[in-house]
């Protein structure tokens, strides 16, 4: 109901600022017609029919980008609520069963398992809600230091393989060329966050099976960039760029049976940006899969002591 009243109201929004342009450009002729042969008073009209214009399209512009900025951020709320009460429910029902009940030991440790894993997930969803809203007033040089990249993927890949229960061939790494040692600099706990909303993203969007292939590389000499693959749902080109704005989720069946809440392939971009990188995304087409590309500034390790 409020999408189909929004897009209403953006339809109202056009069809009334193109109704305003018309009625301006027939005022500017009827003023040339009744002011012909007055220079100045021509001049004059089609500089405040100018501007007149101007005026409508931009406010007709603005409200329509604000009506979709309020979609998104619905979407975004009711996706969160979802996450977040989702995994409590079924955190409180097994605490009934438990409670209610006597339960077998091989029962009790698997509603346990359950448990934990729901609780990872609402944690999760709070952690990310959390560096959405953190990363914009952190200082862009605090607690920089030097990692290695490779090691600190595959820490991430064995995380993304337990949090989804997935076999080790579903993610893999592939070797670095000429087996060398890349480094970044920057917030550890940040670039591990990004490296894991890549690896979440690539899982969530690929139901028919997993086949994650992660791939670092030099490019152009001063950067190292991190690609993530995957096999899934891919994108039309005109969702590339889209994909990373804030509360942005890609329209279609798969939006309402992907849950999530639109934030991390945005945070994803705003790490990479205040490390001096960015990232990029490029897909061959629908159902044939995603490639999400992380470029950071390429550091020499030197005499500092490198952390993994």
């Amino acid at each position: 109901m409020n999408i189909t009243r929004r897009r209403g109201a953006i339809a109202f929004s056009i069809t009334l600022g193109a109704l305003l342009v018309g009625g301006l450009i027939a005022y500017n002729i009827a003023w040339i017609v009744l002011y012909k042969g007055r220079i100045a008073a021509i001049v004059l009209g089609v500089v405040a029919f100018a501007l007149l214009t101007a005026g409508v399209v931009l406010n007709t512009v603005f409200l329509v980008r604000e009506l979709r900025r309020n979609e998104r951020q619905d979407s975004f709320l009711n996706a969160v609520t979802h996450e977040l009460k989702t995994p409590i429910a079924s955190i409180r029902l097994y605490c009934e069963t438990l409670q209610r009940r006597a339960v077998p030991e091989e029962q009790r440790q698997e509603f346990y398992k359950i448990m934990l894993a729901d609780a990872d997930r609402l944690l999760a969803t709070v952690e990310q809600v959390l560096k959405a809203g953190e990363l914009g007033a952190r200082r862009r040089h605090e607690d920089r230091t030097l990692l290695e990249l490779a090691p600190m993927v595959a820490d991430c890949i064995a995380i993304t393989l337990q949090r989804h229960h997935l076999p080790p061939t579903a993610i893999e790494l592939a070797p670095i060329p000429g087996a060398v040692r890349l480094y970044v600099r920057g917030i550890s706990q940040d670039l591990r966050a990004a490296v894991l909303n890549l690896l979440d993203n690539a899982v969530k969007y690929s139901p028919n099976g997993v086949h994650v292939r992660c791939s670092i590389a030099i490019v152009g000499y001063t950067f190292v960039a991190l690609t993530v693959a995957d096999t899934g749902v891919g994108l039309e080109p005109t969702q590339l760029k889209r994909i990373f704005n804030r509360f942005y989720r890609v329209p279609g069946r798969y939006a309402v049976k992907i849950k999530g809440t639109g934030l991390g392939l945005f945070l994803v971009r705003a790490i990479a940006r205040q490390h001096g990188g960015d990232v990029a995304a490029a897909s061959p087409g629908l159902n044939l899969g995603t490639a999400i590309t992380l470029k950071l500034p390429l550091a020499s390790p030197g005499s500092e002591h490198a952390v993994k």
